[in-house]
């Protein structure tokens, strides 16, 4: 089953994905796919912060910042995918990206680890409410997260918006 959560940024949406995966997940192996890029000091405090977030709490980490297709993991785990921004911003301007097919590289992983995990919850960013695009590089990168929202919300069996920590769902398999 796929779970699709969105919300803006210090909405709750990443708690929210994490209580609903342990929820979900049973006696299944609980993997936690981070796709965040180590890039800077603040990034690295963010990965350290959902690191504390979820320790003790029976989960295997696996860092893959791009190519999520090629990725083995246990069969039938319960997998929580943070977060299909990074994922998108990675398959577009990481060198030896994918750029050009980048909405397929992405939608290819996702497809792919649906084959094999028994529960995927996704976590995006609500980020289109800010107003327009600042440039050329940054509106590709909106227009690839939206379609991949798009693709995934219409694919999924349950979507929700966390707004200041309250889940609000739109979709509900």
């Amino acid at each position: 089953m796929l779970t699709l959560i969105t919300g803006g940024a210090g909405s709750g949406k990443s708690a929210f994905a994490e209580r609903e995966l342990l929820r979900l997940a049973g006696e299944a192996p609980r993997v936690y796919l981070a796709t965040m890029a180590p890039f800077g000091e603040e990034a690295k405090a963010r990965i350290a912060r959902h690191k504390n977030a979820r320790a003790g709490k029976g989960f295997l980490t696996i860092e893959r910042e791009r190519e999520l297709a090629a990725l083995e993991i246990p069969f039938g785990a319960a997998v929580l995918l943070e977060d299909l921004g990074n994922l998108c911003a990675n398959e577009l301007f990481t060198p030896g990206g994918t750029r050009e097919r980048a909405e397929a590289a992405v939608l290819a992983g996702i497809e792919s680890l649906l084959r094999r995990c028994g529960q995927l919850v996704v976590v995006t960013n609500e980020i289109f409410s800010g107003g327009t695009a600042p440039g050329e590089e940054t509106d590709l990168y909106f227009r690839l997260l939206a379609a991949c929202d798009r693709r995934l919300a219409a694919r999924a069996e349950r979507v929700a918006e966390v707004v200041c920590g309250v889940p609000v769902f739109f979709k509900e398999g």
